[in-house]
């Protein structure tokens, strides 16, 4: 049996058809990787058959003694996707993620046994001490076949950029000369192909790229412009059955998502909300139930993106607009893998931008904070956790992980047993590089704003963008042919989503512990909050990223301060009317705002007057500097609010009238870390409150 026989027989047990054959330059892919031991990039539409690429060639060159295949790969749902494949074609698989540490050992000695084809990490452990001391050097050196999944990552320019990806760099630099190496992407334009050919060919090697048309004749696309939440929730209500079998309803944030998957729900439609914060054993279920058109519908974050293979998903619906095309093009690809026709609509929503501009610039370094971070390190001479450095950087944990990522790959400090360390490399901040990913970022923004205007066919405005010289007019659109969906809103579904919108309150709980090192901040707490100086469970009227309330919010907060309007206020009553306190307040304080002390001001006296409570007035402002802004850490945002109010005398002489430990509703307008309620209600327990419920406007997340 010749090689092309061979491989043609590997593919058809991967498939389970007995007549299958390769697709144009499947089997070029797979000769190069095992005749050649070349470097192969392929840049093919979702569905095309990237993974029976690097599955094929695993058993061919498995057959002639080669190691077993690592394979890089993104999302612990994608990892599930290919061992589920890789079974089929009796390739033996196994995973090293953060979700199985306690199996480790056991991987390992399965691979010291060679009972192993196929190994998928993630790029995060390709930096992780104890899998680069232990395990990689005899991975790299023993590697049958390296493959990058979703090498768009790699590249500052790709849509969903990966610090940890351009860790991959040095792992193809230690690799033994002849192994052969493969990136596979679906959503790749020109810049991002060179880019990651650049860093594919590390050492001069040699790469071929392997592209075809990212066109798929099956996908129908749409834009429905609606000019409210309502409208465009009022439109799933009353066309979510017309859409064709079952599919993934996306929304850009976690909160919009939990609020559209329970509307959803409440009416009667089959669907189930999978985002970050969902539990990992019930996104398992939410994605089988999916795959066995078990739900209409998963209402989604990007969560559930790269890797998701359900060949006759029906229709791909976003609320709210990803902030590229390249990103979209990525979610909507999932749709139509192996079904005539398959519907994308896209409806999008007043809020995007301001949602894309907090993607646009998440994972940028900012020079002052890195090198706080770096002058630490170095200081301290020792490593230090991430939880010790939001001691020295006032940046959010998520941040200051992407930002230790970022000069990791940078050479400038590097993860060890124990936390962090300074390498004495020096680190200059590239201002060019940034300014140019940022400048990418906006036009980006722009050519979805384009593409949502329908100048031209949606296809081939998203082909182009692509950089496929494929692009044509698909003739199915609705820039081609027409509108195939109605853009009508039933007044009684616009009703029922205003209805779920108009509904406010949400728990907010709170905190329990000090930050760690708050000593080198001047501020000496440590361990937990006493249960004498802790708040109670509270409540805010919405989230800033609700769909209802918290669009509304935004606008008011947005505004120069005034009192609170009516509807407002009589959402706030209905908050505290359903709060199911174990006792009810006695008074009303608030806290003295810098910016809003109108706003706050009208809403606690408002309450007060409803609920018939005392009004304490506001805490006291004692000297100093305004606390700092949103949106840092939280040992900072503790720091920045520290002893900076007191209970007057007044407020102390009304607590003691009220008798012994009463109970005192603190209201503020937006509360971002806690903090401000956490500090502000200890003030009110020391001077003589038995309980603080803290109540606010809004959460920023």
């Amino acid at each position: 049996m010749d090689l092309k026989d061979e491989a043609e027989a590997l593919l058809r047990r991967l498939v389970g058809n007995p007549a299958a054959a390769f697709r144009d330059g499947q089997w070029e892919a797979v000769r190069d990787l095992v005749d050649h031991q070349r470097r192969v990039l392929v840049v093919q539409r979702t569905g095309w058959g990237k993974s029976a690429v690097y599955f094929v060639a695993t058993g061919l060159l498995r057959a002639r003694g080669r190691g077993p295949t690592v394979i890089v790969s993104p999302l612990l749902a994608l990892m599930r996707d290919q061992i589920a494949a890789a079974e089929k074609a009796g390739v033996r698989a196994v995973t090293i993620n953060s979700a199985n540490a306690d199996q480790w050992g056991e991987v390992a000695q399965q691979l010291a046994d060679d009972a192993v084809d196929v190994l998928l990490v993630s790029p995060e452990r390709l930096n992780n001490p104890r899998f680069r001391e232990e395990q990689l050097p005899a991975l790299a050196s023993g590697a049958g076949l390296v493959v990058v999944d979703e090498a768009h990552c790699v590249s500052d320019w790709g849509h969903d950029f990966r610090p940890d990806y351009r860790r991959i760099r040095d792992l193809l630099d230690s690799l033994p000369g002849g192994t052969p190496v493969l990136a596979t992407t679906a959503t790749a334009n020109a810049r991002v192909v060179t880019d990651v050919a650049e860093q594919l060919g590390s050492g001069g090697a040699e790469v071929r790229t392997v592209r075809g048309s990212l066109a798929r004749d099956s996908l129908r696309l749409g834009v429905l412009t609606l000019p409210s939440s309502d409208e465009r929730l009022g439109w799933l209500l009353a066309h979510l059955n017309e859409l064709p079998g079952s599919g993934i309803i996306y929304a850009l944030t976690v909160s919009a998502a939990e609020d559209t998957a329970a509307l959803l729900h409440d009416a009667g439609h089959r669907v189930l909300a999978y985002t970050g914060r969902t539990d990992p054993a019930d996104r398992i279920d939410a994605e089988r139930a999916l795959l066995h058109n078990e739900v209409k519908a998963l209402v989604a974050t990007s969560a559930l993106g790269m890797g998701f293979d359900k060949p006759d998903l029906g229709f791909v619906v976003h609320l709210g607009a990803p902030p590229s095309p390249v990103a979209y093009y990525q979610q909507v690809g999932r749709a139509g893998r192996a079904t005539e026709r398959a519907d994308v609509l896209l409806l999008p929503g007043a809020q995007d931008k301001d949602i894309w501009h907090y993607f646009a610039t998440v994972s940028m370094p900012q020079p002052e904070q890195a090198e706080a971070v770096i002058s630490a390190l170095t200081d301290a001479g020792q490593p230090m956790s991430t939880a010790a450095l939001e001691t020295v950087a006032d940046v959010r944990r998520t941040r200051l992980e992407l930002l230790l990522k970022v000069l990791d790959v940078d050479g400038a400090v590097r993860r060890v047993r124990g936390g962090w360390e300074a390498t004495g490399r020096p680190w200059v901040y590239d201002a060019e590089r940034y300014a140019r990913v940022a400048a990418t970022r906006t036009d980006e923004a722009q050519m979805m704003l384009t593409y949502q205007r329908g100048d031209r066919c949606r296809m081939a405005f998203l082909q182009e963008v692509l950089d496929d010289p494929a692009a044509a007019e698909c003739g199915r659109c609705d820039v081609c042919a027409g509108a195939w969906y109605s853009g009508t809103v039933p007044d009684d579904a616009r009703a029922s989503a205003r209805n779920t919108l108009d509904r406010a309150g949400i728990a907010v709980e709170p905190r329990a512990q000090w930050p760690s090192g708050m000593g080198r901040l001047g501020v000496e707490v440590r361990g937990k909050i006493p249960d004498t100086e802790r708040v109670e469970p509270g409540r805010a009227v919405a989230r800033l990223t609700d769909l209802g309330w918290g669009q509304r919010l935004r606008e008011v907060l947005g505004e120069p301060d005034a009192p609170a309007g009516d509807a407002l206020l009589t959402a706030c009553v209905d908050v505290l009317r359903d709060w199911d306190w174990e006792h009810r307040p006695h008074a009303v304080a608030w806290m003295p705002s810098y910016s809003r002390p109108k706003l706050i001001q009208s809403v606690a006296q408002h309450l007060a007057g409803i609920g018939r409570l005392r009004e304490l007035g506001p805490l006291e402002s004692l000297p100093g500097p305004p606390p700092g802004e949103p949106g840092g850490n939280s040992a900072f945002r503790l720091a920045g609010v520290w002893g900076r109010w007191q209970a007057g005398e007044s407020m102390r002489a009304s607590l003691a009238e009220l008798g012994s430990d009463p109970v005192v509703l603190l209201v503020d307008d937006l509360i971002d870390s806690r903090w401000t309620i956490t500090v502000a209600g200890q003030t009110l327990r020391q001077a003589g409150a038995g309980q603080v419920l803290p109540f606010a406007l809004a959460v920023a997340a």
